[in-house]
């Protein structure tokens, strides 16, 4: 929530205004959020009585039903949008669609809309919220490794346009974010390892010690899903969860002193200064922490050139990045691409080009003064070098797929879906015959009407 003082002072040629705008918002920890034993969920809604959540149709497949015992236990009324938000997805007319929901469901002007997924849908039903009547509020409930440990938390909302990531968007902070890290229990190893990118990112460039312990665990977090299915011993789980607080802390510690971006020099940009326009650059887009991964180790190999990080911490790295499994090259990822990504985050970030490299591991500089020579030869040095790692720097599952396009019902693509009596079915089988009650079903996915 904000506040916002401002002062007005005449002048001689007219007025000037000055403002500051207080800005809070809590991040709660907690376990199984949706049962029914804990109540801090609910206790948000008890003032209105009922609730509105936009969520996944595949997040909602697997705990819709778990979700509306919570809020009937409660004695809440839940109304459900569900929505089916992947890169193809992440649009104006899916932003529409959320808003045509809100003012089907009456929301009050401080009432809070739940928002449950991940960092796709956190990101556009956000800029649904910060657009309907300038401002809604929202509480943020992310299920997926991006949107606990990255997406939470900014408050940056967005959808793309056209072929660019992110391009319309708002600065809109949620009142409240819980973070439940049992729901990687049931995400797909894929989406997984798509978050661990994130956490590479802003531990090799700002917290080593996290690093550390990403590369002593690396393979057993992304199998054990981050210690939460099949770790017995316990020190998986441990472990995770000294990195997921760790690096959610030192990106908060980055990011609040500059909520909304006016320094542009940031440190957790790394990744992000070419994969804007490389990750929707396939005909079936890349997964976002692979495409950032493969601008990560592009940027490693620069700055090993320049000699700015070592030999043994760039190997290190590289070797970090393909243990996980994530893409370090990309047959699209070329000179034209990158000159075409250069020539536009230019202008994103005000003419210079900020490329935040780290140097040495654990810490940060940022790259102006590169020339399109320079990258073109960084680029080739980097193919070449590629060509000692398994599958030539290859990602393993590195595309958007089911997990991730929302185009699916119960697995099944929504392609293939053509019959709306088929859409109901295979929703309602996916809930083993427990029927939501009737007002929980007003919401509709993608302009398919329940």
């Amino acid at each position: 929530m904000s506040d916002l003082e401002a002062t007005v002072i005449e002048t001689k040629s007219g007025f000037h205004v000055e403002g500051v705008e207080k800005i809070s918002y809590d991040f709660t920890f907690l376990d199984n959020v949706f049962d029914v034993q804990n109540p801090q969920l609910g206790k948000c809604y008890e003032k209105w009585g009922r609730c509105l959540a936009v969520m996944d149709l595949n997040i909602f497949n697997v705990y819709g039903r778990q979700m509306a015992e919570y809020f009937a236990h409660h004695e809440i009324e839940l109304t459900i949008q569900k929505t089916m938000i992947g890169e193809k997805a992440k649009s104006i007319e899916t932003f529409l669609e959320i808003v045509d929901a809100m003012t089907e469901f009456g929301i009050m002007r401080k009432e809070p809309v739940l928002v449950v997924g991940g960092g796709l849908v956190t990101d556009v039903a956000g800029f649904a919220c910060a657009a309907y009547r300038r401002n809604t509020n929202y509480i943020r409930v992310p299920t997926t490794v991006i949107g606990l440990i990255d997406a939470s938390v900014s408050i940056k909302v967005a959808v793309n346009y056209g072929n660019y990531k992110n391009r319309l968007g708002a600065y809109h902070a949620p009142i409240h974010t819980f973070l439940d890290f049992n729901f990687l229990k049931t995400l797909p190893v894929a989406q997984v390892r798509n978050g661990f990118a994130e956490l590479v990112k802003i531990s090799s460039c700002a917290h080593l010690k996290t690093f550390q312990l990403l590369d002593e665990f690396c393979e057993r977090l992304i199998e054990t899903h981050f210690g939460r299915i099949g770790d017995t011993s316990g020190e998986v789980q441990k472990a995770a969860d000294e990195i997921n607080r760790a690096g959610i802390f030192e990106m908060l510690k980055l990011e609040t002193p500059n909520l909304h971006e006016i320094g542009l020099d940031r440190v957790i940009a790394y990744g992000h200064t070419w994969s804007p326009l490389h990750e929707l650059a396939p005909p079936v887009p890349l997964r976002h922490g692979h495409a950032i991964s493969i601008d990560m180790a592009y940027s490693a190999t620069l700055a090993n050139m320049r000699g700015l990080l070592s030999n043994q911490e760039h190997h290190r790295l590289l070797n970090l990045f393909s243990r996980a499994g994530l893409s370090m090259d990309h047959e699209l990822f070329t000179a034209p691409l990158l000159e075409k990504a250069t020539t536009a985050i230019l202008k994103t970030r005000d003419g210079k080009l900020r490329a935040a490299v780290p140097s040495p591991l654990g810490k940060c500089v940022f790259l102006n003064d590169v020339s399109m020579d320079e990258l073109f030869t960084a680029l080739a040095l980097h193919k070449e070098l590629m060509k000692q790692y398994p599958r030539q720097g290859q990602g393993i599952e590195a595309f958007v797929d089911a997990s991730d396009t929302g185009y699916t019902l119960n697995e099944k693509a929504i392609e293939s879906v053509n019959d709306e009596q088929e859409k109901r079915s295979v929703t309602d089988e996916v809930l083993g015959g427990y029927m939501l009650p009737e007002w929980a079903g007003a919401g509709y996915p993608n302009g398919y009407r329940n």
